[in-house]
């Protein structure tokens, strides 16, 4: 399970939704590997190279561990300026690597991460529907399509939650039971 705001306040909606997700899957019995990129020394890729054959820090091949150990991934992250926030984005580019995610020849064969699935669940400012339908939601369909699914996960879900900044404790609450009964199901 990974938390992807570089903002790690447990007071913030995406540390309480990766809680309770967290709890649910404990609950129905699911073992349970927090990764959060605000707490992970990694530092940004700046050429091409770097991608394909720099080498790895600690942290990284430790997430890789972690990734390759875990059957469902959870990315939880807040929509900052239309998209992920940079930290996240640097997180696949320093773990999801040729020869780890896909095919060192970046064939269209298939990733290397099959039998497993993913949840990508985003909360913005905007309406939800806004992000989607308007924007196209393209952090989350770059996310799905060319990171997680080009690895060979699957199924990857999605939950959009919008107008964070007016949730009522009633709304939030509902979002937070959402994670739950997702966490307990591993869905």
């Amino acid at each position: 399970m990974g938390a992807g705001s570089p903002d790690p306040v447990a007071a913030r909606l995406c540390c309480a939704l990766t809680e309770a997700y967290a709890a649910g899957a404990l609950a129905g019995g699911h073992q349970v590997t927090r990764l959060s990129v605000a707490e992970l020394d990694l530092s940004l890729l700046r050429l091409p190279g770097d991608l394909q054959t720099g080498e790895l820090s600690a942290a990284a091949l430790a997430a890789q561990y972690a990734l390759l150990d875990a059957e469902h991934w959870v990315l939880i992250y807040p929509i900052w300026l239309g998209s992920m926030p940079a930290l996240l984005k640097g997180f696949p580019e320093q773990t999801l690597r040729p020869g780890f995610a896909f095919k060192p020849d970046v064939s269209l064969s298939g990733g290397l991460l099959k039998d497993r699935s993913a949840r990508i669940v985003a909360a913005m400012g905007m309406p939800a529907f806004v992000f989607r339908c308007w924007l196209g939601a393209p952090s989350v369909k770059a996310l799905r399509r060319n990171i997680l699914s080009f690895g060979g996960i699957a199924p990857v879900r999605e939950t959009l939650i919008g107008g964070v900044g007016g949730l009522t404790p009633q709304q939030a609450e509902a979002h937070l039971s959402t994670m739950l009964a997702f966490g307990q199901a591993a869905r």
